[in-house]
């Protein structure tokens, strides 16, 4: 096809305007296996986050009650559902990774099995450790420490991923560096320092300091780059979710089947943590489940980076003259991963578009409703129920997927992203933008 600008829906997206796009590539049935990630390897990472967590409970003394698990819970959103989405039917729910340990966001899970796995690696490689059943708190020892703090793990982040990555790296006895791109804001920035983890500040935006991060890690022999546009290992990680939302389901005794559709709404950046879970949400719930991305009208990347005809040249946002100008630091991409964007082509239902009035009324009314406080970027998915049955493009997906007759048995699940780490003035802030835009 040609330039996205030249359609209907390119002149939507650059007059900033909300919208849903429904996928034409979606497959209910697909579980996206083309690309040789299978619930085989989902199943692999949730074992080695199993295996760590002694180590990760010894480190972090939050995880205490969690055995050294980071996961987040599963929460009834009924005083929300009752004041603001009078009109849904079945059950509103919300995934809170806004309060995920350690990382304090979705990041958590992905970022801290990638480097796991990279710790792991490094100790077999030098003996430190003899295989996968050996005692892993042995990585805690003085000559662990050694030998990590002669390795570099460096990473590039809008914000959440870089608390992720750096966290887990620094307590590890990594040397960690951090390249924050424009959006990335002050007060993740220092409690990373905070932590002796390099902050490398950059003028320019998450797709560059991404190129300069890789170029630096890659001149250092014993640098280790996390990429988050194309890491099948943070993507497993991030699928783990899914095997766990499984587990909370059952524990609450909500079904998931034909009579009983789950629809998923997830913040999205570059797609990799949506994407991941995306993937994962698929192996799990097959056709029952559809999860739908929420960007910014500024910066919906990866809805631009699946219109192309090859996945792996997505055109940038600037391109429709959009400017990535958002509140939400975590959404602020300009330029999606091309490698997420053709593994979830047949796996995405679709992407709404949001503005950011709209993620800090939202954020406001979780707050009054549900006493849950989260950072503007983790409300992107609020207004995804509306979209799905309150407009003419939401309600053809219902008919085309055959939902209608048994929308009344479903689960909407909001997925928050972020926010457990916000200062309190910096909270204080947003609910007063909130406010405002609630009672205007």
């Amino acid at each position: 096809m040609g330039h996205i600008i030249d359609t209907p829906l390119g002149q939507t997206l650059s007059a900033g305007t909300p919208t849903l796009w429904l996928n034409p590539d979606y497959q209910a049935d697909s579980q996206g296996l083309e690309h040789k990630l299978s619930l085989s390897d989902i199943h692999q990472a949730d074992q080695r986050l199993r295996r760590f967590a002694p180590l990760l409970e010894t480190l972090f003394p939050e995880l205490h009650e969690s055995h050294g698990l980071i996961e987040s819970k599963l929460l009834s959103a009924s005083a929300l559902h009752r004041q603001h989405y009078p009109d849904l039917s079945g059950r509103l729910m919300i995934k809170g990774d806004h309060a995920l340990p350690v990382a304090g966001s979705i990041k958590a899970r992905g970022g801290i099995h990638e480097v796991l796995c990279h710790a792991e690696q490094l100790a077999l490689q030098h003996g430190l450790i003899c295989g996968p059943d050996d005692d892993l708190l042995k990585l805690l020892s003085p000559t662990a420490k050694a030998l990590f703090s002669a390795y570099e793990i460096a990473v590039s982040s809008t914000g959440n991923l870089g608390l992720s990555i750096g966290i887990i790296s620094a307590a590890l006895g990594f040397k960690a560096v951090v390249h924050m791109s424009v959006e990335a804001k002050q007060w993740k920035k220092q409690r990373l320092r905070d932590r002796g983890v390099t902050v490398v500040e950059h003028r320019e935006d998450y797709s560059a300091a991404v190129t300069a991060g890789r170029a630096a890690s890659n001149a250092d022999a014993n640098s280790y780059f996390v990429d988050d546009e194309n890491s099948s290992r943070l993507f497993l990680g991030y699928a783990v979710a899914a095997l766990r939302l499984q587990q909370q389901l059952h524990e609450q005794q909500i079904q998931v089947d034909a009579e009983h559709p789950l629809f998923v709404y997830i913040p999205c950046g570059v797609g990799g943590a949506p994407g991941g879970i995306n993937f994962g949400l698929k192996q799990v719930f097959g056709a029952h489940v559809h999860c739908f991305f929420a960007e910014p009208v500024q910066a919906p990347c990866v809805l631009i980076g699946m219109q192309a005809d090859h996945k792996d040249q997505p055109e940038s946002v600037y391109q429709l003259g959009l400017n990535v100008d958002t509140e939400a630091d975590g959404l602020a991409v300009s330029l999606a991963s091309a490698w997420v964007c053709s593994v979830i082509e047949p796996l995405l239902s679709g992407v709404f578009t949001v503005t950011d009035d709209e993620l800090f009324r939202h954020l406001y009314l979780l707050s009054q409703s549900e006493g849950i406080e989260i950072e503007p970027s983790a409300a992107a998915g609020f207004s995804g129920p509306f979209w799905l049955t309150g407009t003419e493009p939401g309600k053809a997906y219902q008919r085309q997927q055959q939902l209608e007759a048994v929308l009344h048995n479903a689960t909407h699940l909001l997925w928050t992203t972020g926010g457990l780490f916000v200062p309190p003035a910096e909270m204080q802030k947003f609910q007063q933008r909130g406010a405002q835009l609630a009672r205007a």
